[in-house]
């Protein structure tokens, strides 16, 4: 599965961030959903929550995905500025 990468630009409130969301399998047979947020152009902050199935772990990646369209976030084939 390929990383989706959302991001929330408004120039008038000084804000550029971005959240990239993955499934990825760990050493241990489970699947994991990947989080990472923070400023454009920082490192950012990482969280990781396993799952026992990749289904259960991608379910879990579009429930966060349309949270966070919901607050704004777009990719960026989408994004205006």
């Amino acid at each position: 599965m390929t990383a989706v990468v959302l991001y929330r630009i408004d120039a008038t409130k000084r804000m550029s961030r971005f959240y990239r969301m993955d499934v990825q399998p760990d050493l241990f047979g489970q699947w994991c959903f990947v989080r990472e947020w923070g400023r454009i152009g920082s490192t950012g902050q990482t969280r990781s929550a396993p799952f026992p199935t990749a289904d259960e772990a991608r379910a879990a990646l579009d429930r966060q995905r349309r949270t966070k369209e919901r607050r704004g976030y777009r990719a960026l084939a989408r994004l205006t500025l």
